[in-house]
């Protein structure tokens, strides 16, 4: 059986730009577990796009409930080391949240997922 990952990485900023930046890593670094054999759940992946789609914009509660579903049904949590991951309110609830389900956490650097293209 293969092993279900819930990727969390920071997401919220006050500059556009940068969370289309990290929505964008987060997706890559979710394709190239995939490539390797892994069931990923990126919530950045999933829930940038269907953000655009929500009015009015919804705080972390609402999120959080969507993602917790998710969480809880993986094997493991992985937590994608980018700018700002030690500041993020939403990595510190789901790393939490792992914790007290049990599920393993592990920190994972953009370069080492990238180094398994080579």
């Amino acid at each position: 059986m293969k092993t279900k990952v819930y990727l969390a990485s920071p997401y919220d900023h006050e500059d556009e730009a940068v969370r289309k930046e990290r929505f964008e890593i987060a997706s890559k670094a979710a394709a190239i577990m995939m490539k390797h054999g892994y069931i990923v759940h990126s919530p950045i992946a999933h829930n940038h796009p269907i953000n655009k789609f929500i009015s009015p914009p919804r705080g972390y509660e609402f999120w959080l409930e969507q993602d917790f579903a998710w969480l809880d049904a993986c094997d493991e949590v992985w937590v994608l080391s980018l700018n700002g991951w030690k500041d993020s309110y939403g990595i510190k609830e789901e790393v939490y949240r792992a914790l007290l389900k049990r599920i393993p956490v592990r920190i994972v650097p953009m370069a080492e997922l990238q180094s398994w293209e080579r």
